[in-house]
């Protein structure tokens, strides 16, 4: 089985084609599992399977979680299949339409390696929330991408970075379960450091760690910041641990559409698939 291994932000993936239906898809999640372990197979944050469309698209995409849960969609994954899509040959003009389980994404080359997703727009929009997490009362917005809605819990904490690594982890894993959230949700931990400026820190559900960046967490999190009028949602810079990324979103009264994520991608490596385990 050929693959390839793709980052975007240091969010990385592992992507392999069904185009010919030659997996079956029941295999998807344990695969997932598998090839993702960063010890015993080629590691990655997600497993990302190119299928026919089923509807209006030009190619879907399965996303599966690094434990082998079902992922709705992924930013950054998106921006990785928008690529290599593009340089397979499907769209035109440089866009590329991806199926995927919460919905059309649309993605787009900007040039070799920046590409740009425009993210599902939100079917859940709570401003304002107050969770509880290791007796400290944290000030959040929640926000679903899609529909079924991706789930993020955005915290807004100036001194997230003074907290540590592994306090900060737990924090984040208590607010990831938290019971106001019925599918639990991804965890971004954020602050504006200057003009139309973020930065953040994501805790994936699925991953059950963070990561070096988050997609949907970018876009959700910006989104987020503009509607409470703290960042202009243009071209707004989010920093994480793996890259930068820049989020543009139309926000008309307390609704918002159109989440554009642009960022970085890069190829890491092509072969085939030889783990004796599967």
């Amino acid at each position: 089985m050929r693959f390839t291994k793709i980052q975007g932000a240091g969010n990385d993936f592992i992507l392999i084609e069904n185009l010919d239906g030659s997996v079956d898809p029941g295999d998807y999640a344990r695969l997932a599992a598998r090839l993702c372990h960063r010890r015993l197979s080629i590691g990655a944050d997600g497993l990302m399977v190119l299928e026919p469309p089923r509807g209006d698209g030009d190619v879907r995409m399965a996303f599966f979680n690094s434990d082998g849960s079902v992922g709705e969609m992924c930013g950054n994954g998106a921006r990785c299949v928008s690529r290599c899509a593009v340089e397979r040959g499907f769209g035109r003009g440089g866009e590329v339409r991806i199926e995927t389980t919460a919905g059309l994404v649309t993605g787009k080359k900007v040039s070799e390696r920046m590409y740009t997703v425009r993210l599902n727009d939100p079917t859940v929009i709570d401003r304002r929330r107050q969770v509880e997490a290791r007796g400290v009362l944290y000030d959040c917005s929640y926000l679903e991408l899609g529909d079924p809605g991706i789930p993020h819990c955005v915290v807004l904490c100036d001194g997230w970075r003074e907290i540590p690594e592994d306090e900060l982890r737990e924090i984040c894993r208590e607010i990831r379960f938290y019971k106001g959230f019925p599918r639990g949700a991804n965890v971004t931990f954020c602050r504006v450091d200057g003009e139309n400026s973020v930065d953040a820190r994501t805790f994936e559900r699925g991953v059950e760690d963070f990561t070096l960046a988050c997609g949907t967490g970018c876009g959700s999190t910006v989104t987020a910041l503009t509607l409470r009028g703290l960042v202009s949602g243009v071209n707004t810079r989010i920093t994480m641990p793996g890259g930068t990324l820049y989020v543009t979103v139309t926000v008309e009264g307390g609704s918002a559409h159109d989440i554009l994520l642009t960022g970085p991608t890069t190829l890491v490596a092509r072969g085939e698939i030889l783990d004796e385990e599967l």
